[in-house]
């Protein structure tokens, strides 16, 4: 998995107190520590756990940055104004030092952009004697990171103070630590996207994989194809443009966490046969015709319609598509779909039978789609990141020489780690979206009406309710979750990281918070520093206390996170559990 190593340790504890060193360092779990920093950081020693006061007029020092610099601003503001009254007073002794008055910041490369792989690591030394606290970063999106750590360490009781007498050195496990949510299928408004990033960055995630168009709707407005939107949005109103795309960016560069775009495709694209009718199949259809088996279907779900990569004009569309998007996202990484193409929709074109009557193949009408698009997304300077199905799919699918491993990462959503194997074993860098264990959407019953399997006698099996990748995805679940089970440690060296994903069928803004948190925390965490502690032993049991208190700040931080235990167990922690 990818990595980046630890800073230097001896030259930052060397930072901590003569007094402190001198004493032996018991061995604490950071679960003993009065206040927790949620993801646990990987290195976390305070050997007297304590606080200092915070100085009203606490400063924060640091080399200029186009992007640490508002975040430097954003964080001295809430570090000032959180006032932040954990549920469990931190029983900790406040030190007769002076206040704490500054944080010096220093970043050894500010040129570095965000971007896949960048260095996040950093170090944070706060003194228990007044003197400066100081954190150290490779990059400024390091010092992001660190930030955030000392701005979950101050609290108020009443007035504000900050744990001290720490050094915190932290690195995270892997590099890719995201959040896909569709807004095709029910759309968000711009403010929620901000919102979402803002938490995201709270938990130290830093990909927004943004699922952009779907069958359903085309909201992306697109200058050289103005009518995709005009005609494949719900609504006027229910649009992204090109401002409203560099808002989004730009808010996520000030918080360290990408943008990715994701125009999916050849399937799901039945709302751009709104623009141009011409170049898609099926659309519009009903999707499952009566009497019809499951294979004879003509989309996975209600909403149909497939590029046709038969008509010389769906290259034209999809290179001015793709040439507007890589200009709006400057991000290395490309989405391009490729999943659930359903044979029957491609049936049902004239130019299709005709193909297919010649002893031509639907994998071979996939394979002339990805091998006309590839190439022009490649020259843009992208590495681009297609759905397991392009490689994977029994029915439709693509020789693995069209796809290049060294420019293609596939993203894994079905069969658990059985299929994260079988990409990695083919070479390929996988990101882990698993159903099995990722999808926020699922146990929340099916969205489809006059659905037989609701049409059952009091007392029937209810299997899952009706949703298709049911239960639902407690955080536990997540928590316990490990994307590189089963995988030889080359293997495990191609998992890049993960991410959580909200399909909106059956969500929209006004349950995003909810959906998504604190069970996104739960995969943040694990994909930080792990769901083991020191002795391999996994910390779930302890995680719980910990996540009640991060959940309950980020509610007071605006974040309307669901939660995970009455208030009752928060108040006395460990008695909730099954085992004391």
């Amino acid at each position: 998995m990818d990595h980046i190593s630890y800073p230097s340790f001896s030259h930052h504890l060397s930072l901590i107190l003569i007094s402190t060193i001198l004493i032996p360092i018991p061995q604490i779990s950071a679960v003993d520590f009065p206040i927790n920093v949620w993801p646990k950081p990987t290195t976390f020693l305070w050997p007297r756990p304590q606080a200092i006061a915070l100085s009203p007029n606490f400063t924060i020092s640091a080399p200029p940055h186009p992007h640490l610099t508002p975040a430097v601003r954003r964080y001295l503001h809430q570090i000032l104004t959180e006032h932040h009254r954990p549920l469990v007073t931190p029983n900790l002794n406040l030190t007769s030092s002076p206040p704490l008055a500054a944080l010096t910041i220093t970043i050894s490369d500010a040129s570095a952009p965000l971007a896949h792989g960048v260095n996040e690591s950093y170090s944070l030394t706060i003194p228990d004697d007044g003197s400066a606290a100081a954190l150290a970063a490779e990059t400024a999106w390091g010092a992001m990171r660190g930030l955030e750590t000392l701005s979950q360490l101050v609290y108020a009781s009443p007035s504000s103070r900050v744990g001290c007498g720490l050094y915190i050195s932290d690195v995270p496990l892997f590099m890719h630590r995201g959040i896909m949510l569709d807004t095709a299928r029910n759309y968000y408004g711009v403010e929620d996207l901000l919102r979402l990033i803002a938490a995201m960055s709270m938990n130290k995630l830093n990909v927004f994989h943004w699922h952009v168009t779907d069958s359903h709707s085309f909201p992306l407005v697109v200058p050289s194809e103005p009518e995709m939107a005009e005609k494949g949005a719900y609504g006027e109103g229910m649009v992204y443009t090109v401002a409203d795309v560099k808002r989004v960016v730009e808010f996520g560069l000030e918080r360290g966490v990408r943008v990715v775009p994701e125009i999916d495709m050849p399937a799901h694209t039945g709302s751009w046969a709104k623009a141009y009718p011409e170049i898609i199949t099926c659309a519009d259809v009903f999707w499952w015709p009566a009497g019809a088996s499951w294979d004879d279907r003509y989309a996975a779900e209600p909403g149909t319609g497939q590029l046709n990569p038969l008509h010389p004009k769906t290259y034209q569309v999809v290179q001015n598509i793709v040439h507007d998007v890589a200009s709006m996202f400057p991000d290395q990484f490309f989405h391009a779909g490729a999943d659930e193409v359903t044979p029957n929709c491609w049936k049902l074109d004239p130019s299709i039978q005709s193909f297919l009557s010649k002893n031509g193949t639907l994998s071979q009408i996939l394979s002339i789609f990805i091998n006309s698009t590839l190439p022009y997304i490649l020259s843009l300077n992208r590495t681009v990141v297609y759905w397991e199905d392009v490689l994977l799919d029994a029915t439709v699918s693509v020789d693995p020489s069209l796809l290049p491993t060294q420019h293609v990462i596939l993203q894994t959503w079905n069969n658990g780690p059985d299929n994260t194997k079988r990409i990695v074993a083919a070479g390929y860098r996988a990101i882990v979206s698993s159903s099995d264990f990722y999808y926020l959407d699922c146990g929340h019953g099916d969205f489809v009406g006059n659905n037989s399997e609701y049409d059952q006698p009091p007392g029937a099996n209810q299997t899952d309710g009706g949703s298709w990748c049911g239960p639902f995805k407690s955080w536990q679940l997540i928590y316990n979750y490990d994307i590189t089970y089963g995988l030889s440690p080359a293997e495990a060296e191609l998992v890049i990281g993960g991410e959580v994903a909200l399909w909106s069928e059956q969500a929209d803004s006004t349950v995003m918070d909810q959906r998504i948190w604190p069970r996104a925390s739960a995969m943040a965490e694990t994909l930080w520093s792990g769901n083991r502690d020191s002795s391999g032993k996994k910390r779930s049991a302890e995680a719980v206390d910990r996540l009640n208190e991060w959940r309950y700040r980020m509610v007071t931080r605006g974040i309307r996170a669901e939660p995970i235990q009455p208030l009752w167990c928060i108040k006395n922690p460990g008695m909730c559990n099954t085992v004391q």
